[in-house]
């Protein structure tokens, strides 16, 4: 298929990357260009590719050998693993540019004169010199009364305010982001955020609702946890606190001020903050540090279709769901009596209607809270389990810990930072250019 030498940015964004050889590399999440305070039209310097570990890094536009519909293709496997840091001069296209207030200046377009309109995507061109450069905006005024509006193409020339001092004022939208980011997974969501210029992260970060933003705060390492958690203001933090799991929101809590934890702990409704207080009062590196307050539990007369139908809770890590503790009511944390667990296979082989009272496994041994770290290891080897019961000494069951959550304090603060994964083809080097 015939390579093209214009193409629109937008329609770039997940398309793959691929070697020489065809082999994938990663897709596109972004297009970086240069932007000057000085008027000049902007230069394509590359693209922000995402790899299959989820990583993204710069490809310079000099590497791209052809544009395709479905592909991008590049002319060596040998790509540099550095993740992508914006320099001063670069502008992201979807991260800053699409969804920017701008004026028209064009005389075959009086309709449009003294009208704001939103940039909807750029046209980027190779000239003879193989440079790539924008020569077309395309814009279309707001939409009223739900009905898509003209798309209208201009050449950048005849655009203002797309400038360096432009695109840092408040009040940008992030409609195209969003939209990116809707059917992304938190951990994906969570790594395009760290990526983005800190006016634009702010903007997306107050556009989401609270619950997507919990689960995309637990994705992140804690210090970039803490700075975001800071730019809220106290009553949207505290809202996002109760929206996260209880031992998500201790850890964040346990490396704040003690003062600034304890002013969000008394903002946030007493019924979710008090599990919170509890998971803190425990050494962050034991099992009653790490546990979650909410497990799956049930009472003994509860069926095993109820029991199944509890699992089944798409919130629910598949950790979580690999177990249910049984106990005597209340059934919320700190429960009743524990009196054992029931492990998901044995509910998959038992009839719908029998109760998990008759299928209780009594002989897996509890945690405790005071359980090390290097002892919740040996426990979850030793069992081959990704889940376990924590108890206290007059048995009743706190909470549960996963083999996440270990595995989370096991490994250097930074491992989100550093992580490749091992299928990554040898191709793709660290130390080119």
């Amino acid at each position: 298929m015939a390579s093209v030498n214009r193409v629109y940015a937008a329609r770039l964004a997940g398309m793959a990357v691929l070697g020489p050889d065809g082999e994938s590399l990663g897709r596109v999440r972004d297009v970086v260009i240069s932007m000057s305070i000085v008027r000049q039209q902007p230069r394509v310097l590359g693209l922000v590719v995402e790899l299959l570990t989820r990583r993204r890094i710069f490809v310079p536009i000099l590497r791209v050998i052809s544009i395709e519909p479905n592909a991008v293709t590049l002319s060596t496997g040998n790509v540099s693993l550095r993740r992508f840091a914006q320099r001063p001069g670069e502008v992201l296209v979807l991260g800053q540019v699409l969804d920017t207030r701008v004026r028209i200046d064009d005389p075959e377009l009086p309709q449009l004169d003294a009208v704001d309109v939103v940039v909807v995507d750029l046209a980027i061109e190779q000239t003879r010199s193989r440079d790539w450069l924008v020569t077309r905006v395309a814009v279309r005024s707001h939409r009223r009364l739900g009905r898509r509006s003209t798309v209208h193409v201009v050449d950048w020339q005849n655009v203002q305010g797309l400038t360096p001092s432009a695109l840092a004022m408040p009040g940008q939208g992030v409609a195209q982001l969003l939209h990116q980011f809707e059917d992304q997974r938190p951990i994906v969501v969570a790594d395009a955020l760290r990526d983005l210029p800190a006016k634009r992260r702010t903007e997306v970060i107050n556009a989401l609702d609270d619950d997507r933003l919990a689960d995309i705060l637990q994705e992140l390492p804690e210090d970039d946890q803490t700075v975001l958690l800071m730019q809220l203001d106290t009553e949207r933090a505290a809202d996002v606190l109760e929206a996260m799991d209880p031992d998500d929101a201790a850890d964040l809590l346990g490396v704040l001020n003690p003062t600034e934890a304890e002013v969000l702990l008394r903002r946030m409704d007493p019924e979710e903050s008090e599990p919170v207080r509890r998971l803190l009062s425990h050494s962050p590196d034991t099992a009653g540090g790490l546990m979650t307050s909410e497990p799956v539990v049930l009472a003994p007369d509860t069926t095993v279709a109820e029991a199944l139908a509890r699992v089944r809770d798409p919130d629910l890590t598949p950790a979580l769901a690999s177990l249910v503790f049984v106990v005597r009511p209340p059934t919320a944390t700190p429960t009743g009596r524990y009196l054992g667990c029931v492990h998901l296979q044995a509910l998959l082989r038992e009839p719908p209607a029998n109760l998990v009272s008759g299928i209780v496994d009594t002989d897996l041994p509890s945690l405790t809270p005071d359980t090390s770290l290097g002892a919740l290891t040996r426990y979850f080897a030793a069992y081959n389990l990704v889940c376990g019961p924590v108890v206290d000494d007059q048995n009743h069951l706190l909470g549960a810990v996963t083999v996440d959550d270990v595995l989370d304090h096991l490994l250097p603060h930074d491992w989100r930072d550093d992580y490749e994964e091992p299928q990554l083809s040898s191709r793709v080097t660290e130390g080119a250019t």
